[in-house]
């Protein structure tokens, strides 16, 4: 709804490097710019959907009156949103404008509520610990909601996503049903993410059945991810569902393999949040009427469709 902050501006650079480097990447393959082989935040901008599903949306007094007394006075949330690759949240190609499911749902919610989104770009690995301290009052990067978060935050679901893989097409993974497949690979996933948390729990289950453990690396920048992939530097993507469906339909030389599990995804929150309440009621409020079903069609996830949200619900097993 409002425009990136002036704090967002190196963040907002090194990611259109990235993606920059990433197009020269898919060139050097065979595939000229700006076709479906680029990807990454800004090679891909010009190809990300632009139909309106949030502008018609109206107030919902039930729903805002739910709102702690501070935050109706304020008129505004803080949010701090994480820019990666779509479905979630990418910038157009102006390289300024950012848009994603992640960015529709968040202004949609705004809309029910009544209240401005004040939004800046941060990095998925700060977010959580700014949300802890108090710095923004809720935060969005694809958040799965896990057992171990939520002792220390709340979340609003509004999507059912999980964890995934993608390899490039001449890889000889088909499926990857156990940790262990990955054994003497090298994995490629985003830095601080739950998919590096699971990497790093499990890397022992190679030891303990006689194999070389698997190499994780990590990755601040989606564009950099995709170009370890691309160049045979990683065996194997570790990421989420959504995102790695739409990073192959972009890159014809890749591939998705499988969901390996399904985690919700929510708003995240300090702990004892008395927002959650309200949004959780502004996310229900666009199912009923529709909006939510809209959004997700737009970026192709209506297959991640919740019935209904709910507060830090248990971690899917």
């Amino acid at each position: 709804m409002t425009p990136t902050t002036p704090r967002t501006t190196a963040l907002r650079t090194a990611a259109l490097l990235a993606a920059a480097v990433l197009a020269l990447t898919a060139c050097g393959s065979g595939t000229p710019p700006g076709t479906a082989g680029a990807a990454g935040p800004a090679a891909a901008g010009d190809r990300l959907p632009t139909t309106d599903v949030v502008s018609g949306i109206r107030k919902d007094p039930a729903a805002a009156a739910l709102l702690p007394a501070d935050v109706r006075a304020r008129g505004s949330l803080s949010l701090a949103t994480a820019v990666g690759t779509p479905p979630g949240a990418a910038y157009r190609a102006d390289g300024k404008t950012l848009a994603g499911q992640d960015i529709d749902i968040a202004d949609a919610v705004g809309k029910v509520l009544g209240l401005r989104i004040h939004r800046e770009v941060a990095s998925f690995e700060a977010i959580l610990p700014a949300l802890g301290s108090g710095t923004y009052d809720l935060g969005t990067g694809n958040f799965g909601v896990t057992d171990e978060r939520r002792r220390t935050l709340d979340f609003v679901t509004y999507i059912n996503d999980g964890q995934g893989f993608a390899v490039r097409k001449d890889s000889p993974l088909k499926k990857v049903g156990s940790l262990r497949q990955l054994c003497g690979l090298t994995v490629a996933t985003g830095a601080g993410t739950t998919f590096e948390a699971t990497l790093e729990e499990n890397r022992h289950r190679c030891t303990a059945a006689g194999k070389k453990p698997y190499d994780v690396r990590t990755y601040a920048e989606q564009g950099a991810l995709w170009i370890s992939l691309q160049q045979g530097r990683t065996d194997v993507v570790m990421s989420t569902v959504n995102g790695l469906r739409y990073a192959v339909r972009q890159q014809p030389d890749l591939r998705f393999l499988n969901e390996f599990r399904r985690l919700d995804v929510g708003f995240a929150f300090k702990k004892g949040t008395p927002l959650a309440p309200a949004v959780r009621a502004a996310v229900n409020r666009l199912k009923e009427d529709g909006a939510y079903d809209r959004i997700l069609k737009k970026w192709g996830t209506g297959r991640s469709a919740l019935k209904t949200s709910r507060i830090s619900p248990p971690e899917i097993r």
